[in-house]
């Protein structure tokens, strides 16, 4: 049997978003193609159960303090990978890392705000992590139109994509008894349509909360951390709007049960790559409505799997009553969306991209097993 490769996974992640939930589902699904990962993860609350999760999946964890003990701790793997929430985690850490180190972004990349707005991220994300990735040997994206950007605009030209995927098994629609019970259990009454994701600008929250007056008779659940300014304020303006259909059920843990509980899934964002949401709801047989911006016109085929409208708030609402108010095409949408993710971005299909990118990086036998082997014998 070969070496196995000793992949160690670096990310200075403060807390759970997107990007590791990525990894918690990726990474076990490697190693029976002969990939043993290690990851490593800060010390602090906000991490711990994320650590519990990768142990019980089989996935070795080391926890630091510092990130600068990184290059040194990980200097014996095979293989480095590194995600990056801190642009200046690139440059403290890319001079000292060992050859070879694939670099994975999940980055927004593009905010597609007003035009003097956008073209200031544009430029502040060249400055702040488009030049320092440029150390980068190797970089790897989660979705086509990601890595064409940053071949071009951003001028990395040893980019390669995989697609995302999630977990069918566990997101999946409901049949009819476990919806009707967990409907009860959550309280969901009427046409539901769920909102999650941060709470942050770009993924417009405002623009829900104001759909949701233009649709009183349908209810909108947020779900997401409110710790963040922005959570604060979205909280508050709906309280000032007096909207009664309205609900914020704050960060969860039972994401698969909601999907399967609610009936659309509403995401007016202004920037994605591509979002793990937007597959959680679609592999769980639901409708989505949102913005037509590149990443996520990948994703959601207009009037097949769901609607892809402009972020305005009575366009939202319209698009929303339409389903509400045709129950058979919205199961139609629903259907297919689920079809869609069985064929193209089920997280086995993401780990056999990756896969195939770590291989490319690291043959069998991997450099670093053999390089023993030989001390040994010596």
């Amino acid at each position: 049997m070969p070496d196995p490769l000793r992949l160690a996974v670096l990310t200075d992640a403060p807390r759970v978003a997107g990007s590791e939930l990525w990894l918690l589902y990726v990474l076990p699904r490697l190693r029976p193609g002969g990939v043993q990962p290690t990851v490593f993860l800060r010390v602090g609350e906000s991490l711990d159960r994320l650590a519990a999760q990768f142990r019980e999946s089989g996935i070795l964890v080391q926890r630091f303090a510092d990130l600068t003990a990184l290059p040194e701790l990980t200097r014996e793997f095979d293989l480095r990978l590194l995600q990056a929430w801190d642009p200046g985690t690139y440059l403290r850490l890319l001079p000292g890392l060992a050859a070879p180190t694939l670099v994975v972004s999940h980055d927004q990349l593009d905010y597609h705000y007003a035009p003097p707005l956008r073209a200031l991220y544009r430029e502040t994300y060249r400055l702040t992590k488009a030049i320092p990735l440029r150390r980068a040997g190797h970089l790897l994206t989660v979705s086509r139109w990601g890595a064409d950007f940053l071949r071009g605009p951003m001028g990395l030209r040893d980019t390669t994509f995989v697609t995302n995927g999630v977990d069918p098994e566990q997101f999946r629609p409901a049949t009819s008894e476990d919806r009707a019970a967990l409907r009860e259990a959550l309280g969901f009454r009427r046409f539901t349509v769920l909102i999650p994701g941060r709470f942050t600008p770009e993924k417009n929250q405002w623009a829900s909360v104001r759909a949701a007056r233009h649709a009183p008779e349908l209810d909108f659940v947020f779900v997401g951390d409110m710790d963040s300014s922005v959570g604060t304020l979205v909280q508050g303006y709906a309280a000032r709007l007096g909207l009664r259909n309205v609900r914020f059920l704050g960060r969860r843990w039972d994401m698969p049960e909601l999907y399967r509980a609610a009936d659309a899934l509403l995401q007016p964002t202004l920037a994605e790559n591509q979002s793990l949401v937007t597959l959680e709801a679609m592999a769980s047989g639901l409708p989505v409505v949102t913005t037509d911006i590149p990443a996520q016109a990948e994703l959601v085929q207009d009037g097949v799997t769901g609607l892809t409208v402009p972020a305005q708030p009575d366009v939202l609402a319209r698009a929303l009553r339409a389903l509400a108010v045709h129950p058979e095409r919205t199961a139609a949408f629903g259907q297919a969306a689920r079809q869609f993710v069985l064929d193209h971005h089920t997280t086995d299909h993401t780990a056999a991209l990756v896969l195939t990118q770590l291989r490319r990086l690291v043959p069998h036998p991997s450099p670093a097993a053999h390089a023993a082997k030989e001390h040994t014998h010596a």
